[in-house]
């Protein structure tokens, strides 16, 4: 049987714990004591037969052993716990016919041995023989104490043991489990502020206070979680948000343009005026959808794809070639110094410069210049477009790379930039495994991201000159003769 219980299995593993601790020091236990019964057994056997080999030096012919035999007779009980017993030849110098007629023993010489009656009663002996002495001839006397006595004390002792042993386990077990108990009273405590945790409270965390060494760096871990979790809903929200609204201008400028067109009977070239409106307003919903899919892409942690190493010059000429005109009509001049090698998907880098550039030529001064540096770095090559602007603020700077962000709502073309291009630059940077920055400095902004640099390859050494030299002439036969 199985069960989920942290404080069940705790107190059953002390029970474990316990039975087998207790099995060892119960076996050791009974072992010592069997041991020590058997010791003290044999200690009294031998005082016994010491005392009987005296008596019998007095008993060297048949009047005086009648009266050793009638001592042994004395010595010994009736419940038949212990026999005095001497073997001999002659028939007249034994005792204790009976018992050693009927006894099967397991030593026949001298020293300690065991000895069984018919009845299963074993005994312990001991035996010494002794030479002939007057009228006696060779004896061999004997002492056998019943294991009766031992091994009823050896029961009582396994079944203590086996009990005190089994409360002992159940003492132990209760015991861990109600440890187990009090030391999970926290994880209860904290169960129950999760169960508070609502949608519509995220600001609520777990308590950190009092709470055990080992939960610690849980509830910490826990807690810089839901703030995460805070974050990305908050930021999901207002993801929604500005998608809405950015969904609803077009779809109200086309609904509110259809109404007044349909409001009266319109001419041909009214109708496609406004049919091309529309239009336009579907082709900007186009663009805003494009763009947050491909956003979502680089969301999925998604790589670029088909990597190729180019020059970031040529990369960068080639895209802003399509900003030629632009930048012409709004008298900026484009200016592209530097260059680096990087493995990019090219057209990700070129839709990145594209933006880059039309953020430029948004937010630039008039008649200025937009400068592009290309710096090759020791770890990553950077690509910077700065131009003169109006200073942003530090606090702005931060959101610069945020969707739908607009640093000033009211500067020239906001109403035409639905605020995603810059997201989409920082997730062409992440795809490339780079990042993006932007910094505003002396009337300048500066807005770039960085892309890991391709390692460089040095060329083969040539060896110097002299080298060279030396090399090939040792390579030439020799012009002394041999010997």
């Amino acid at each position: 049987m199985t069960t989920r219980s942290i404080a069940a299995r705790l107190g059953l593993m002390f029970g474990l714990a316990a039975t087998v601790v207790l099995a060892i020091l119960a076996v050791s236990l009974f072992l010592f004591q069997s041991y020590e019964l058997q010791r003290h057994k044999r200690e009294e056997l031998s005082a016994r037969l010491v005392i009987i080999e005296r008596l019998s030096h007095q008993a060297s012919d048949l009047k005086h052993w009648a009266y050793f035999r009638d001592k042994l007779a004395d010595f010994t009980p009736e419940d038949g716990s212990l026999y005095f017993a001497v073997e001999s030849a002659d028939p007249r110098f034994r005792v204790g016919e009976r018992f050693l007629d009927q006894a099967t023993f397991d030593e026949h010489g001298e020293g300690f041995g065991n000895a069984i009656l018919p009845n299963g009663q074993r005994y312990l002996t001991v035996a010494h023989v002794l030479p002939p002495e007057g009228d006696r001839p060779a004896v061999r006397l004997m002492v056998a104490a019943g294991q009766r006595d031992i091994e009823s004390a050896e029961w009582l002792l396994a079944v203590g043991i086996v009990v005190l042993s089994l409360v002992a386990i159940a003492a132990v077990s209760a015991t861990g489990w109600w440890i187990a108990r009090r030391g999970l009273a926290p994880v209860d405590r904290l169960s129950e502020y999760a169960r508070r945790l609502d949608a519509r409270d995220l600001t609520l965390r777990l308590p950190a206070d009092d709470l055990p060494t080992e939960l610690d760096g849980l509830v910490v871990s826990l807690n810089e979680a839901l703030a995460r979790l805070q974050r990305a809903y908050e930021q999901l929200n207002a993801f929604n948000a500005d998608v809405a609204h950015e969904l609803r201008t077009p779809l109200g400028n086309m609904i509110g343009e259809t109404q007044v067109t349909l409001s009266r009977a319109r001419s041909t070239d009214a109708l496609e005026s406004t049919l091309q409106s529309n239009l336009e307003e579907l082709e900007r919903l186009r663009n805003i959808i494009n763009s947050m899919l491909f956003l979502a892409r680089a969301d999925r942690g998604e790589t670029a794809r088909d990597l190729v190493e180019v020059s970031l010059h040529e990369a960068t000429t080639k895209s802003a070639e399509f900003m030629e005109m632009l930048m012409e009509d709004a008298g900026l001049e484009l200016r592209i110094v530097g260059d680096a090698r990087a493995c990019v998907e090219q057209s990700l880098y070129a839709r990145a410069i594209t933006n880059l550039l039309d953020n430029a030529l948004r937010h630039g001064a008039a008649g200025s210049t937009v400068h592009v540096d290309i710096a090759d770095g020791p770890d990553a090559v950077s690509v910077t477009v700065r131009n003169q602007a109006t200073p942003i603020p530090p606090d702005k700077l931060a959101h610069l790379f945020d969707r739908f962000y607009r640093a000033d709502p009211s500067r020239t073309g906001s109403d035409q930039n639905h605020g995603l291009g810059l997201a989409i630059v920082k997730a062409v940077a992440q795809l490339h495994g780079g990042s993006v920055f932007a910094e505003s400095r002396q009337g300048e902004v500066a807005i770039g991201l960085r892309l890991p640099r391709v390692p460089r390859t040095d060329p083969p050494s040539r060896p110097d000159r002299p080298a060279a030299r030396a090399a090939r002439d040792s390579a030439l036969p020799s012009a002394q003769p041999s010997h």
